[in-house]
């Protein structure tokens, strides 16, 4: 990984190229982010550094919590992400990251959690076909249907299609293009939908593909 930024999803709209085509995108508040911790071969075994993003007050965080910004002259931030770069020489505990640090045409991979849907039925969860609508089928037409075990094995496998919780869970949509920045406000616009709800945290990384 060669660059990464913490963000914040604004929402989705439409902007036009040069030659007036319609090009989808998603808007992100990229940053600012500070490098709150910076991890060395040496001392913690692998390259890392810390990002902070979005402000906090002090009485929301704890002891230990304010302490790990205290100790090095940071001020209090929401959300930390730590990032695996291939270079970490170049930034120290203090450094700004702004939305500057990619480039349009660019491809990038983005890492949100999804909308949760709470408790959702097997069709919903996963668009399967109801029941027949004909007699000797009720009196439920949207359950699974047969589990397709029989005598043997005897049991339900794993794996199987049901109904459970469906959404809140991190998802990552890989190579996508970055369309356009707008470097004073910290704005990325990224070509197609990225995982979350407005207003949902993104962690933004260069493609790994």
């Amino acid at each position: 990984m060669k660059k990464g930024i913490i963000g914040k999803k604004i929402g989705m709209t439409q902007i036009f190229d040069e030659k007036g085509n319609v090009i989808p995108v998603t808007v992100i508040a990229a940053g600012p982010c500070v490098v709150v911790q910076k991890k060395t071969t040496a001392k913690d075994g692998y390259e890392a550094v810390q990002l902070g993003f979005s402000e906090i007050e002090d009485r929301k965080l704890s002891k230990p919590a304010k302490g790990h910004f205290t100790k090095v002259g940071v001020a209090f931030k929401r959300y930390l992400k730590e990032f695996r770069l291939e270079d970490c020489s170049a930034l120290n505990v203090g450094d700004i990251v702004k939305a500057d640090t990619f480039e349009v045409g660019e491809r990038v991979d983005v890492t949100g959690m999804t909308k949760g849907r709470g408790f959702a039925g097997a069709i919903k969860r996963w668009g399967l076909h109801r029941l027949r609508m004909s007699h000797g089928t009720g009196p439920v037409h949207r359950q699974v249907g047969s589990m397709g075990a029989i005598s043997d094995p005897g049991r339900v496998m794993k794996n199987k299609k049901m109904a459970g919780q469906y959404g809140n869970e991190k998802v990552t949509t890989l190579n996508l293009d970055i369309v356009k920045i707008d470097k004073e406000n910290n704005l990325i616009a990224i070509k197609g939908a990225v995982p979350g709800s407005r207003g949902g945290i993104v962690y933004i990384r260069n493609t790994v593909k």
